[in-house]
Formats: C-alpha cells, sequence, structure tokens
C-alpha cells in the first residue's frame, strides 16, 4: 500500500512532519491540491506535455461519448479499460520512488536480458495487429489455430510476462523519466486492447464455446496487465482474491460440495473472462460511465478550488465549536467522500488538514485519525453520488437510480448523527474547546459565497427533474466552470484542460480495480458458484433471515477488506445478493444491506485501508487507529440490520411511518453513541451504560412498545444523573 501526499509535499518519508505545517490559521489551502502517490511520476518539459494532454484526451473521450456520439458498448469500455491501463503504466511505477537525491543506479544485465526479448516480442504483435486492422486480415472464426499465433499469440504473452519481470527488478529511478519496461506494458497494454476491439464481432459468439489460441493470449495478457495495474494502485490484497478465483477456474473438479465443477479449458475460460460477461462487464460499464463522470466533476470542483470552499465553509460553522476540528471533519469529509469515491484517497486529501488541528484542540492521534476514516467512508453511503456506489447499485439490480438515492437518505442521516454524538461526547468528556474565531474563516465571509454549492445543487435538482445521471453530472461540472467566474479561480481553457487532466489520473485506479474486479464476477458467472453459493447460504441459515444477514454479514466485510469500495460490493453483491433475495428479502434491502458492510470493510480491522491512511498522516497505530475508527463508525453495523427489520428506514412507508422510523432511530442512536462514550449528561460506569446501550436498542428497534421501553430507560438515567449526580446542572 502506497502513502498519498499533496503534490506540493515530499512524498517521502523525508517530508515535513504534519504537526509543523499546520497553517496558522484553520483555512483549506492544500485539499485541491493533487495527490501524488508515493510510485506516482511526475513529468516535466515535454513528457510533462505529451502525457497531459493523453490525459486530456482520454477524460474528454468518456465526456463527449457519454454527451455526444455513443460508441458500440465493447468498443468503448475496451478503450476505456485499454487507455487506463496504458496511462496507468506511464504515470505509476511498479515501486515506490527513493528518497530524493539517492542517486541513479544503472541498468542491470538481468534487467537487459528480460527487456531486449520483451520488446521485440511486444512490437511484433503490435506491428502485427496494426496491419491485421489496416489489411482486414483479421483472425474469423473458424481461422486456422496457427494463424497469427507466432506473430501476436506468442509474442503478445511472452513479452507481457518478460516485461512485468523487468519492471519488478529494474532499479526505480527519477520520478520524471518513464522506464523501458513501463513503456512496454503500455504498449502491451495498447496491443491487446487492439486485438480485443478487432475480433470484437468474433468474440462475442466464439469465446465462451470454441475460442481461437489468440483470444485466449491476448485474455492472459491483458489479465495480467490488469493484476499488476491493481498491485501498483491499490496493493496486493485484491490481486491475491482475483488470483484465488482465476485458481478456482482450474481446481474446481478437485473440490467438495458445492465448490465443486466441471472444469474448464484455458482457452475458453480466459476468454470468457475477458467478455462483457466479466472483466467488460456491469463493472467496467459503471466505471466507463458514472464512476469516470463524477470523478471528472470532483476534478471540476478542485480545479475551481470549489473543494476547498466546503471545507472552509465547514470551519466557519463548526470550527468554533467544541472539538471543532473533528466536527468539520465529519461534514467536510463525508461530503468530499461522497464525490471521491475512494475512502483512503479522501483521508488523505481532507485528513491533511483535519488530523492536524483535531490533535491541536487536544484529540488523541489516532482519535483524529479514526474519526477523520470513519468520516471519509461514511462519504460512500452519503446521497446523492454515494461514491459511486448507487450507480453500480442500480447497474446489478435494475432498480431506478432515484429510488436508491431516496432509500439511502435516512440510513446515511443516521451514520453522520452518530459519528457526530461519538466526536462531541469525546469533547465533552475531556473538556475540549473549538479553535479561536480569530483563526477560522469568516462566516460572513463564507456566507455571501454560497453560490459555490450551485454545482452540487444543479447536480441534485437536474437528477430528480428526471435527467439522467450523465446529463445530470455534466450539467454539474459546467456549473462549477460557470460559477468559478465569480470568484479569483476562474476557469478557462487551461483550468478546464488541467480538470481534464487530473480526473484522467485520479480514475486510474478505479478503471484497474473495476476491471479486476470484473475477473471475479466473470469466474462466478462461468463457474456458477454464486448461484450454489446461495443454496449453501440457505443451507446453513435455514430459514432464519437474520442468520442469513449475519452470515452475510461477515462474508461481506471479508472480501471487502483491502478492496476499494466499488470492487467489494461488486464482488460481495454477486456472491451474496442471490442467496438473501432468495430467502425472501427485499432486493433493494439485500443490496443496501451488503454495500453497507462493503463500504464499512474500510475501517474494519484488521485490514482497514481508511484507518491506514489516517493513522498516516496522524502518526498513529494503525492497528490501534483501526479498532477506534471501528468503534466511532458502529452505529454503521446497526443501521442495516435496522431497515431489514424497518422498511421505512430506505423511505418505503407513508411519510408519518419514515419519520417516525427517523426520529426513533435518531434517539437510539445517541443513546448508543453515549453508552460507548460512557457519558450522559456527564460520566456513566459500566452498570449506566449497559442500561443506555439497552435503551439504544430498543429504540432502534422502531416499534411502539420497544420505543416506550427505550424512553422509558433514557428518562430514568437522564433524571438520576441531572437530579441525583449531577444536581448542580439540574
Amino acid at each position: 500500500m502506497t502513502t498519498d501526499v499533496p503534490r506540493d509535499r515530499k512524498p517521502d518519508g523525508d517530508g515535513p512532519d504534519p504537526d509543523v505545517t499546520v497553517p496558522v490559521t484553520a483555512q483549506a489551502g492544500a485539499v485541491d491540491a493533487e495527490v501524488v502517490t508515493a510510485n506516482q511520476r511526475v513529468f516535466v518539459g515535454i513528457l510533462g506535455t505529451v502525457f497531459a494532454g493523453a490525459c486530456v484526451l482520454y477524460t474528454a473521450f468518456h465526456i463527449g461519448v457519454m454527451n455526444v456520439y455513443p460508441l458500440e458498448t465493447w468498443v468503448y469500455r475496451l478503450i476505456h479499460v485499454s487507455g487506463g491501463l496504458t496511462l496507468g503504466f506511464i504515470f505509476f511505477s511498479a515501486r515506490a520512488f527513493p528518497a530524493e537525491g539517492s542517486g541513479e543506479r544503472p541498468a542491470t544485465r538481468l534487467e537487459w536480458a528480460l527487456l531486449l526479448p520483451a520488446a521485440v516480442a511486444i512490437f511484433t504483435a503490435l506491428v502485427q495487429i496494426t496491419y491485421a486492422l489496416l489489411a482486414d486480415a483479421r483472425v474469423p472464426t473458424g481461422a486456422p489455430a496457427d494463424q497469427m499465433l507466432l506473430t501476436f499469440g506468442y509474442p503478445i504473452i511472452t513479452g507481457t510476462v518478460l516485461a512485468i519481470l523487468a519492471a519488478w527488478t529494474s532499479p526505480v529511478r527519477d520520478r520524471s523519466r518513464l522506464p523501458l519496461p513501463d513503456l512496454l506494458l503500455a504498449v502491451a497494454a495498447i496491443a491487446v486492447g487492439l486485438y480485443i476491439i478487432g475480433h470484437a464481432e468474433f468474440l462475442r459468439f466464439r469465446a465462451s464455446v470454441f475460442p481461437h489460441p489468440n483470444d485466449m493470449y491476448a485474455s492472459i495478457a491483458g489479465i495480467l496487465l490488469i493484476l499488476e495495474m491493481t498491485r501498483r494502485l491499490a496493493g496486493l490484497p485484491l490481486v491475491i482474491i482475483v488470483a484465488m478465483f482465476i485458481a478456482y477456474g482450474f481446481v474446481g473438479p478437485w473440490l467438495p460440495g458445492v465448490l465443486e465443477h466441471g472444469g474448464y479449458a484455458p482457452a475458453r475460460f480466459f476468454a470468457f473472462i475477458y467478455t462483457d460477461n466479466g472483466v467488460l462487464g456491469p463493472t467496467t460499464a459503471v466505471s466507463s460511465t458514472y464512476i469516470i463522470l463524477f470523478i471528472t466533476f470532483a476534478a471540476f470542483l478542485q480545479a475551481s478550488r470549489v473543494g476547498e470552499y466546503f471545507v472552509n465553509f465547514a470551519f466557519a460553522a463548526a470550527g468554533g465549536a467544541r472539538g471543532g476540528p473533528a466536527k468539520v471533519a465529519v461534514f467536510s469529509s463525508g461530503l468530499m467522500g461522497m464525490i471521491n469515491g475512494t475512502s483512503a484517497g479522501n483521508v488523505v486529501s481532507t485528513g491533511s488538514l483535519t488530523i492536524p488541528l483535531m490533535k491541536r484542540v487536544g484529540y488523541r492521534p489516532q482519535t483524529s485519525a479514526s474519526i477523520e476514516a470513519a468520516a471519509s467512508s461514511g462519504g460512500q453511503v452519503l446521497p446523492p453520488i454515494m461514491g459511486a456506489g448507487a450507480f453500480i447499485m442500480a447497474e446489478i439490480t435494475g432498480i431506478a437510480y432515484t429510488e436508491i438515492v431516496i432509500a439511502a437518505i435516512i440510513p446515511a442521516a443516521l451514520y453522520f448523527l452518530s459519528v457526530y454524538f461519538m466526536v462531541d461526547k469525546e469533547a465533552l468528556k475531556l473538556g475540549m474547546r473549538g479553535l479561536p474565531r480569530s483563526e477560522l474563516p469568516q462566516f460572513a465571509t463564507m456566507a455571501r459565497r454560497v453560490f459555490l454549492f450551485i454545482p452540487v445543487i444543479t447536480l441534485i435538482g437536474a437528477l430528480f427533474m428526471g435527467y439522467s445521471v450523465i446529463r445530470a453530472g455534466t450539467l454539474a461540472m459546467a456549473a462549477a466552470a460557470a460559477v468559478s467566474w465569480l470568484t479569483p479561480f476562474r476557469m478557462g481553457p487551461r483550468q478546464i484542460a488541467y480538470a481534464l487532466e487530473i480526473a484522467a489520473r485520479m480514475s486510474l485506479q478505479l478503471v484497474a480495480v473495476c476491471a479486476a474486479a470484473g475477473v471475479i464476477v466473470g469466474v462466478i458467472a462461468l463457474t456458477g458458484v454464486g448461484v450454489r453459493f446461495s443454496s449453501l447460504l440457505l443451507a446453513v441459515a435455514g430459514q432464519s433471515q437474520i442468520l442469513a444477514l449475519m452470515f452475510a454479514m461477515l462474508v461481506a466485510i471479508i472480501l471487502g477488506m483491502g478492496m476499494p469500495t466499488t470492487a467489494a460490493y461488486a464482488v460481495a453483491a454477486s456472491v451474496i445478493a442471490p442467496g438473501l433475495i432468495r430467502m425472501g428479502i427485499d432486493p433493494l434491502t439485500a443490496h443496501f444491506f451488503i454495500f453497507y458492510f462493503a463500504v464499512m470493510s474500510a475501517i474494519t480491522p484488521p485490514v482497514a485501508l481508511a484507518a491506514y491512511a489516517g493513522a498516516a498522516i496522524a502518526r498513529s497505530d494503525p492497528m490501534r487507529t483501526s479498532v477506534e475508527s471501528f468503534k466511532i463508525g458502529l452505529a454503521a453495523f446497526v443501521v442495516p440490520f435496522m431497515f431489514f427489520y424497518s422498511a421505512p428506514m430506505l423511505m418505503q412507508g407513508e411519510w408519518h411511518e419514515n419519520l417516525h422510523a427517523f426520529l426513533s432511530a435518531a434517539l437510539g442512536i445517541y443513546l448508543l453513541a453515549s453508552s460507548i462514550q460512557g457519558w450522559f449528561f456527564g460520566r456513566i460506569n459500566w452498570v449506566v451504560r449497559a442500561l443506555v446501550l439497552g435503551a439504544a436498542l430498543a429504540m432502534i428497534g422502531g416499534g411502539l412498545q420497544s420505543d416506550i421501553i427505550g424512553l422509558s430507560v433514557a428518562a430514568v438515567v437522564f433524571a438520576a444523573q441531572r437530579l441525583l449526580l449531577n444536581p448542580a446542572r439540574a
């Protein structure tokens, strides 16, 4: 896992201490700075201009196709994946860069021994597929097995493997240089993309029946490139999971019970995976449309400095309250996390400001990091964007996007209320104050610039007026550019090009992750393990829906550990959701249940990516930080069971039922936070905490009798605290 840092900060361990770089005034000056990872290249000069132009073209291509000139589905998704891989190998190294000033390291004999044959093989494959497309000498269905095999099939797989090995073993050089191994991998991605695009009309019919050997080798090379890019951008956990699913495709005949299957020939297996049943399936469908659209929207907010305004507005509104920076983190990180799409990435961007300020007002380092991680993860469940989760859910389930967004309102509100209560009670326990008003942005000044919320209002308004998601997102981008002309940071052609450029770089991780998740989805579809897993779930849980949900919760969290939200949900939904639906659970409830736990895997120990990112900034222990972030976000582990028992929690009832469900659950969440933090109008001991916890669970239940019980217990404890134990406060 790499550490992210703002572009204007050193990416290595010699960078300044976050505690030292806190500004005198709490203003978000670096929130909109581009984040540079430890293995990211930063090109200058002609190379910088050329590759920046490539990024602009990549993003503009997507926006143009989505709004102006639609392309055939396979062609569009293949350009999306292949282009993303090409840019990924250009911008991201196989390993983290060394400390500045470490000097150059010459190429080794091993590197040359790998590179020379790799270069010959990859360029041979590129020339062959280019000629085949130009001369219409493709490999049609029924062609001889050896056609183009020596000039494309063998070279592309051999060259790809050798280039990956060369990238692993080559010395890591200067950030501004593009080494030959990564250049070859970028060329290999182009060659694979050209082959599959050129043969798409044949692959639709022959991939799962009688694929050509070249289909297999191109698909294997493509999957290797996807996994290598995923390793560089998202770490090893997802790569290992994908590798296990691929292995399952071949060892299935020797596995027991529901895991057994008949086995598959390698050609059929890999060719099937690289179709719209796998890599080009629903996960890539979402990443090539909704995800890149809203990443571009986020880039426009970043380039226009609107994102900075969101954080400053939160500081002006809440920075002076007790524990002010933590409350700012709850609001600003939730809002930015909704748009950002990755919990860990949002922790880095907003946490670089909020975490040092939380430490400054008295929060412990691990608490500061935990609050930021919990708030950033919560952004993934915050409508209307939900970190792209709503779009994936709509794609998988066929449920209307607007219905999903409306259903998400109460659960998201309860989650952020819970985090807010946890933060406030921690501040009460420790007697914290907020930041001095002299160090905060003036609220009157921020209020006069409230028009900067117009892009978000435009997005929400367009969605509920019936515009498509793509059209609404495009209008929101245009609104961001327009309102920038009312500020000192006007978006002219150069700034718009910069927004398109950073959008491409910001999207690369999710392009790779969604393609890798597509491999898993393809294996599940081919082997039928999802259906058999549903049968196993029914057998284990019997007719107990709650037992099935507990089992689903564990599976979703385990699958999600170490994986970004989009991939975690897509995989968990493929494996778990069919079984829950077969047990009679409503599809919307089942998918929301899985989605929440897939999101919260980012703050669930032992592998909690968002908490680890926060710990790196706060200089705290990662494991302790992950445990505390789990505690702060505990409501998210209760809310899914709440909307299982109470349909109005997902806005599925009459208005008064929905209101009752929200108010009773909100009070329950308040009591839950009081019990966990040990503060209910004063400190409470473990016996009282247990009583308050019981009252919280009763309120969360949502029934009239349970509400009366919860209110009665809470009233008794309140009276005891205020009248008996703390009479001075009565």
